[in-house]
């Protein structure tokens, strides 16, 4: 039996990249996966096959995260079909460079409703749902390195990342009592859809491995297997705690100088 026999997880974003390898290795694990996608479809299909080849059930829901009757809609599909979930992993996220003075208003908004009002609604019909169950259960936030290290031309990210690691701990504290476990994960560099553009090109490359003193992007199964862990029986004692998965990036911020 694997470490999540039994459990039912919701993975957002979970059409590629970070989200596809963690519901894979929920599945492997004996976990049922709610996998939901903005707009690939067809991803998140592939995704849905891969669960499948596990042996698990899964559900596959178009979700715009910011969207409050979206959300819950999600959770109430959910539970019809595969029952109260277990695991939540708040993974959806966008990011934007511009210059600030360049962002409008618009621009900050697009950024903190996916990243963080999202994870705020889809935490919140969770827990509901926890608590009508008489609690346990583990949310996973995904933040960023970008959570701690200032990153210029990225306010808008940095400010969403930010604030979800505020919002893990203190769901943390609140929910102790319900025995919700409430943990982000911060991954640097990872080789995903949403940084492939900056891995192909050299010069990019040769400006941003250097910094890392693994010399190497993360790769998306690293993440899974550390989401995993923290989604597992041996991680009951765990709770508001951030793990930052990123080659070393942020010890070496600021060396040099």
């Amino acid at each position: 039996m694997g470490t999540l026999s039994g459990r039912i997880a919701i993975i957002t974003g979970s059409d590629s990249g970070m989200g596809r390898a963690m519901a894979i290795a929920f599945a492997r694990e004996g976990a049922d996966v709610a996998i939901t996608y903005h707009s690939d479809r067809e991803g998140a299909q592939a995704t849905s096959e891969a669960v499948s080849s596990h042996g698990r059930r899964s559900l596959l829901r178009q979700l715009d995260v910011g969207d409050e009757g979206s959300v819950v809609g999600l959770f109430k599909t959910v539970v019809e079909q595969l029952g109260t979930p277990d695991l939540l992993v708040n993974n959806a996220g966008i990011g934007m460079s511009k210059a600030f003075v360049d962002l409008s208003a618009d621009d900050f908004d697009k950024v903190l409703r996916v990243d963080l009002r999202g994870p705020f609604l889809c935490s919140r019909e969770f827990v509901r749902l926890r608590q009508a169950e008489g609690g346990g259960g583990r949310i996973i936030n995904i933040t960023s390195v970008h959570d701690s290290i200032p990153s210029p031309g990225n306010v808008p990210y940095g400010a969403a990342k930010g604030g979800l690691l505020t919002m893990t701990r203190s769901l943390a504290l609140e929910l102790a009592p319900l025995r919700i476990n409430v943990n982000a994960v911060a991954p640097g560099l990872i080789a995903t859809p949403m940084t492939q553009a900056r891995l192909d090109d050299p010069q990019r490359r040769a400006e941003e491995l250097p910094n890392i003193p693994w010399k190497r992007p993360g790769r998306p199964e690293e993440v899974a297997e550390l989401a995993l862990y923290l989604a597992g029986p041996h991680a009951d004692y765990i709770t508001g705690q951030n793990f930052v998965i990123d080659g070393g990036l942020e010890m070496n911020w600021g060396q040099g100088a």
